[in-house]
């Protein structure tokens, strides 16, 4: 069956669809109402995507698709055949105990809880990315060249990492974890 021949099961729609989830591919046969969310907590078993307000407002469930970061309870795994997806489990390089991020979280006792953290740490990644590559926030100086990296300053960090929640109010303490990887 090639990546797009589907099947029904149940009366269900699947769709075979490869995805590269932390490096390594893997090829499902993917019901079509299915979200990224469920596809990898509980078809992979990366549970560090959380499943919070199943809205797309909380953030916990954030991760990276292609480099860019996404809200997984509310896109269709089906629709990402061929891309690659990044989770908290994968940031870290081959041979690599932590990911400098994760590293100055840790240093910096940006967590509490620690149920929000996987979504805070790829939020912030994809953020750092999206600065480096000049696109800008709601609080980027109008007179920032267009297309030129965006200075991120703590304004900036705050903005840019909005979408994601923390119950326990370590706001501060990932704002500096940021401060320290840029």
């Amino acid at each position: 069956m090639d990546s797009h021949d589907t099947t029904a099961t149940a009366g269900h729609a699947r769709s075979d669809t490869t995805l590269r989830v932390n490096g390594k591919p893997h090829t499902l046969a993917v019901d079509h109402r299915r979200v990224l969310l469920d596809l990898l907590r509980e078809d992979l078993g990366l549970t560090g995507a959380k499943k919070g307000c199943d809205h797309g407002q909380c953030g916990a469930c954030t991760v990276l698709v292609d480099g860019r970061r996404v809200n997984s309870c509310l896109l269709l795994a089906v629709t990402l055949d061929g891309a690659e997806v990044t989770t908290v489990e994968g940031l870290a390089g081959v041979g690599e105990d932590l990911h400098p991020l994760q590293r100055a979280f840790l240093d910096r006792d940006a967590f509490q809880c620690g149920y929000c953290t996987p979504g805070q740490l790829c939020s912030a990644l994809g953020a750092l990315a999206e600065a480096a590559a000049g696109h800008p926030s709601h609080v980027t100086d109008p007179a920032t060249p267009s297309g030129a990296p965006v200075p991120l300053t703590r304004e900036e960090i705050r903005e840019r990492l909005s979408g994601n929640l923390c119950r326990c109010g370590a706001y501060p303490r990932i704002a500096d974890a940021v401060e320290d990887v840029m």
